[in-house]
C-alpha cells in the first residue's frame, strides 16, 4: 500500500528538445529525493531527469529548482520557468530562479508559442575553467577539451580526438564517463561528441550523474551545448552563434567568453501533470 506522501506527490513532465524532464512540486525531504526520482523514472521510462521545484506563493521570492543529483541543468531550468509561467497564467517574460549547481540566480526568457509550449532562452552559468587534459581511456592516450561549469563538467570530443570512437561503442563510453568523472574531480560529467556538418553541427551527449545514479545518452543537453559554445568561442577568440543538431532536435548557443555571456535557446512543452 502506498503511503500518504506518495499519494500526494504532484509532478509535471516536460519535453525540452527530447530531454524529458519531470518536475516535482510536492515538498520532498532532500534525503528522499533520489528514491522519489527513481520511482518516477521507473513509472515514466522516457524521463531522463527529475527536479524538485519550489514555486513561491508571493511575488518577491524566486522559484527554486534542485535536481535529484544536485547538478545544474539548462533544460530543466527552462522547463521550471515554463511551469512558473503556466501556474501564473503568463504568456512570456523573464523568470529568475535559483538552480542547484549554480551560484547565482539563473535568468530564463520565455515566449509562449502554443498552449503549454514555450520558446526559451537560458542565461547559462559561466565556465570556471576551460582546459586541455591528458587522459588514458581504454588503452588510448590523448587530450580532452574540458569545460568546468558550475554544477557540471563537460568533455568535448571531436572526430580528431583519439577517443571519438567511443561514440559508437556505448559500453566502453559508459565505463569511460564514470572513470573520467572521478579522475577529473567532477561532481557529474558529460561526454559531448561533436561533429561539424556545415552549416550546422551535430552533438551526441552522454551524461553521468553519480549522486542520482543516472547515466543517459541524452536526446539533448543544454549545459553540454553551452559548453561547446564556450569552448569554440574561446578557441576562435570571438563571439559565436551556432545551432546544434541533437538526437531530440535543435539547440542554439550564443557565446561571448570575453564578456562571460552565454545564452542557450530552445523550446519546452508540457506533456502532462500527475498526482501519484
Amino acid at each position: 500500500m502506498r503511503s500518504e506522501k506518495e499519494k500526494q506527490l504532484r509532478y509535471s513532465i516536460f519535453d525540452p528538445t527530447g530531454n524529458i524532464t519531470a518536475l516535482v512540486e510536492s515538498v520532498v525531504p532532500e534525503k528522499d529525493q533520489p528514491s522519489v526520482a527513481a520511482a518516477i523514472m521507473a513509472r515514466h521510462t522516457a524521463v531522463e531527469q527529475v527536479g524538485f521545484l519550489r514555486l513561491p506563493a508571493g511575488g518577491g521570492e524566486r522559484p527554486a529548482l534542485c535536481m535529484a543529483g544536485g547538478e545544474f541543468c539548462g533544460n530543466a531550468s527552462m522547463s521550471a520557468a515554463a511551469l512558473w509561467a503556466l501556474r501564473r497564467g503568463f504568456d512570456g517574460g523573464e523568470c529568475s530562479l535559483r538552480v542547484s549547481g549554480a551560484e547565482s540566480a539563473v535568468s530564463v526568457r520565455l515566449r509562449r508559442e502554443t498552449e503549454g509550449s514555450f520558446a526559451a532562452a537560458v542565461h547559462m552559468p559561466p565556465a570556471g575553467q576551460i582546459m586541455e587534459k591528458e587522459c588514458v581511456i581504454s588503452g588510448r592516450r590523448g587530450r580532452l577539451s574540458c569545460v568546468y561549469m558550475e554544477g557540471i563538467t563537460h568533455a568535448v570530443i571531436t572526430p580528431a580526438s583519439a577517443f571519438f570512437a567511443l561514440k559508437d561503442d556505448h559500453p566502453a563510453a559508459e565505463r569511460a564517463v564514470r572513470t573520467l568523472c572521478a579522475e577529473l574531480g567532477a561532481s557529474c560529467l558529460g561526454l559531448m561528441f561533436l561533429e561539424e556538418e556545415m552549416p550546422r553541427w551535430r552533438l551526441t551527449p552522454l551524461v553521468w550523474v553519480p549522486a542520482s545514479g543516472t547515466l543517459f545518452w541524452e536526446n539533448s543537453c543544454a549545459s553540454g551545448s553551452a559548453a561547446v559554445g564556450m569552448l569554440l568561442a574561446r578557441q576562435s577568440g570571438k563571439a559565436i552563434d551556432l545551432t546544434l543538431e541533437e538526437p531530440g532536435g535543435e539547440l542554439r548557443v550564443e557565446s561571448n567568453t570575453a564578456k562571460g555571456e552565454t545564452w542557450l535557446h530552445g523550446r519546452t512543452k508540457l506533456l502532462g501533470e500527475y498526482v501519484a
